[in-house]
């Protein structure tokens, strides 16, 4: 299956897009300075514990106390006490080496938050499920490191391996391998992605993570409390560690920052998979030229039609997830009913695991499919979405349907699920109702374009508007386009954008920064101050000449 991956860095957001035979099946959008992400180590404070709910709040710095369950402290807590506890009692004693300890027994899994914990104690913690909604982060003390081919664990010695790889033999050879490099007192859990690769190979990403450990522990002795004490690397990287596949085609980048930490990467990974790694330096949005826009626009909504006139309507609450499945058009098919239900139902099936992927849903989601009265066909729509769900990287529980027709899936929740609004508001009334006429508004940008050019003195720069507007601009041989760049001697390029609205517009200059143009509705708005305080003071002299008269 082609596989690519396009990367949209904008000065706020990063936008990452993969492709399946051009098809969109995965989005993240990530805030640049968006703060406790999954993976982030924080030395932190226990603020309060709640035996009631055998769990604790924790200060990590974030405007809501993170939580931290008596379960999330993992079996081996008393070791990782210990080995806190030398670490930062005495900032001038050496450094604690994990690998020359003696680890402790584990604590009880039944036992309670209050044996372990106390209130003010300083804690290693890592974010296991980011802020959602009203709720802070959740939190674990079974640090882990991830890597591309293996995960590794201060404070156990457990080898695990991905069920995902099949063959006896190749789980025994990447056992052995493991247990010869691994380092005394740290668990390992070997990714699907180590299948087939070297003893050199796995021993290199092992050192790396180990050193990882040591810096970690090393900035946490001399480090505030609270503070960030190791971060996962760029969003961009993390997610390609996670999905990049022998499969990728291509992938297309449009920031040479991000451009040469994909390429370093994707070298070190897959020497001879560097080539893929593409910088996009062309004026049209990279989102457009690969039709993501579009997709988005389409996926995103609240009713997503799929084949056929046929669609599903998807709702958001509090506790789960609704999709229901209509035949809409279908219903007109020639087949008898039981059998046009089956095939609407399999595309719903994959229509839905693609959505599940696309907007990463999590939590509980309840299918209302279209009713099947033959036991056969109900297995069959069961097994098909087990089948199309196996790529799905979250962990996800499927049940067969109901008596109802109904389908519960539960989904691995880390993050908030991806909600883009598709709905446009006007950019001219912003929903009040009444816009500028559209026929002046190439006269506004004409006013906006001299601006920019006579009093800003900006000659390169790029406008973008609505594909709509920009087919009117560039309409006919002496074009608006080519009579605005005669009158104003300029050079700049008029460009169309998919994701803006019919009247909207925004201009980038040469070094792809964005020109704020709301200074001139500030300084018209400030001269007609001016302009009717002038006025007010020669009707107040007028006033004052004719009393004196």
């Amino acid at each position: 299956m082609k596989s690519e991956l396009i990367v949209d860095v904008q000065p706020q957001e990063v936008s990452i897009a993969l492709t399946e035979e051009g098809r969109l099946v995965s989005l993240q959008k990530e805030s640049r300075n968006l703060a406790y992400a999954v993976g982030d180590i924080y030395l932190a404070k226990v603020k309060k514990l709640m035996p009631g709910l055998n769990a604790a709040f924790v200060n990590v710095g974030y405007e809501k106390d993170a939580f931290l369950h008596y379960l999330d402290l993992g079996p081996h807590f008393s070791s990782y006490s210990e080995f806190l506890k030398q670490l930062l009692d005495d900032p001038k004693a050496p450094m604690p080496q994990l690998q020359k300890m003696k680890l402790l027994p584990d604590i009880d899994k039944h036992g309670t938050v209050t044996e372990q914990l106390t209130a003010g104690r300083e804690l290693l913690v890592q974010i296991v499920k980011e802020p959602i909604s009203s709720k802070g982060p959740r939190l674990t003390t079974e640090i882990s490191f991830t890597g591309r081919y293996m995960v590794l664990i201060p404070f156990s010695t457990k080898i695990s391996i991905s069920q995902k790889i099949k063959t006896s033999a190749e789980k025994l050879r990447l056992r052995h391998l493991v247990e010869s490099i691994r380092p005394k007192n740290f668990g390992v859990i070997i990714r699907t992605s180590a299948e087939g690769k070297s003893v050199a190979e796995l021993n290199h990403e092992m050192q790396t993570l180990r050193k990882c450990w040591e810096e970690t522990v090393a900035k946490a002795r001399t480090a505030p409390v609270p503070s960030l004490i190791f971060e996962e690397e760029s969003r961009i990287v993390g997610v390609l560690r996670d999905v990049f596949s022998p499969s990728f085609e291509s992938i297309q980048v449009n920031d040479a920052e991000a451009y040469a930490q994909i390429q370093k990467y994707v070298s070190l990974i897959a020497p001879e998979k560097k080539e893929i790694v593409n910088l996009y330096t062309k004026d049209t949005p990279i989102f457009d030229h690969f039709n993501i826009t579009k997709q988005i626009k389409s996926s995103f909504g609240k009713t997503v039609s799929f084949k056929q006139g046929a669609y599903i309507i998807i709702e958001h609450t509090e506790a789960l997830h609704v999709i229901d499945v209509n035949s809409g058009n279908r219903a007109k098919a020639g087949n008898d009913q039981e059998t046009n239900a089956l095939e609407v139902n399999l595309r719903a099936a994959d229509e839905i695991a693609r959505q599940l992927r696309l907007r990463d849903m999590g939590g509980i989601i309840v299918i209302d499919f279209i009713d099947m009265n033959k036991a056969e066909h109900r297995q069959a729509l069961y097994d098909h979405m087990r089948q199309i769900m196996a790529n799905d990287r979250a962990r996800h529980n499927i049940l067969p349907l109901s008596k109802f027709g109904l389908m519960q899936i539960t989904r691995q929740r880390v993050r908030p699920a991806l909600d883009i609004v598709t709905a446009e508001t006007c950019p001219s009334c912003y929903g009040k109702g009444e816009v500028q006429p559209s026929l002046l508004f190439t006269d506004t940008l004409r006013e906006k374009l001299g601006y920019l050019i006579q009093d800003l003195k900006v000659k390169d720069f790029v406008l973008y508007v609505h594909p709509f507007v920009e087919a009117y601009l560039k309409k006919g041989l002496l074009s608006l386009y080519r009579r605005w760049k005669l009158e104003l001697g300029s050079k700049f390029k008029i460009v169309a954008d998919q994701s803006l609205a019919y009247l909207q517009y925004r201009v980038l200059d040469s070094a792809h920064n964005e020109i704020d143009l709301k200074e001139e509705k500030d300084l018209d708005k400030s001269s007609s101050e001016k302009t009717k305080s002038k006025a007010k003071n020669r009707v107040n002299q007028t006033d004052s000449a004719d009393n004196n008269d």
